[in-house]
């Protein structure tokens, strides 16, 4: 008898005419090669593909590009938080830290931690009225600040502040300023976080911030 004709398919299967001769299993066997062969395929061309696309991403150019930092006023209007209290407030550049105007500074311990005791006296900008809030802070350090007048210490806190629609979590130092037009000022430290300042611009935003 002749030799049979075999015939090789796509994947590599050898078919020739004895497969009716093959046993169940045998045969069984033979169908499943495809289907082995088939499923390494799919998982070589899933590395493929998921390592082009990490490639891709560190890629320059390719990953998203980041929104512009927002541009404010050299004046804007702000909240103390969570009082409401809007005033006037300046962001300078020239001061690294913020700062804000305190009244009746008293210092005092408190489990064994130093705090501070104080008030704001401000015209509350949104309706003109004379507000006086009472605040009590823990003190997370102390700045020492040269002026005219020789060097003082003055004490940090934390304090919340709603500029635009982000609320902000920044350390001020406190200082009775006086009647001065701008009882809060926004240093660098904390306007790195906020955004650029046009000096040519003021008022650019109203406080908007989601207040529990």
């Amino acid at each position: 008898m002749g030799e049979q004709p075999q015939l090789r398919g796509c994947l590599g299967l050898v078919i020739d005419g004895a497969a009716d001769n093959l046993s169940p299993l045998q045969h069984k066997k033979q169908l499943s090669q495809p289907i082995k062969e088939v499923s390494l395929m799919q998982y070589r061309t899933t590395r493929w593909l998921i390592a082009m696309t990490i490639a891709l991403a560190m890629t320059p150019g390719f990953a998203e590009t980041k929104s512009p930092p927002k541009v404010f006023g050299w004046v804007e209007e702000g909240q103390i938080q969570p009082e409401n209290i809007s005033v006037k407030i300046k962001l300078d550049t020239g001061a690294l830290t913020s700062s804000m105007d305190a009244k009746d500074l008293e210092r005092f311990e408190k489990d064994n931690q130093r705090w501070v005791r104080f008030n704001v006296e401000v015209k509350d900008s949104m309706t003109g009225k004379m507000t006086n809030s009472s605040f009590e802070r823990k003190v997370v350090r102390n700045v020492k600040v040269r002026g005219a007048g020789g060097a003082e210490q003055r004490p940090v806190v934390m304090m919340k502040i709603c500029i635009g629609s982000r609320m902000y979590d920044e350390e001020f130092s406190l200082k009775d300023r006086g009647k001065m037009n701008y009882p809060v000022l926004i240093g660098r430290s904390t306007l790195a976080r906020i955004g650029a300042v046009d000096a040519s611009r003021t008022f650019t935003v109203e406080p908007k911030c989601d207040t529990p």
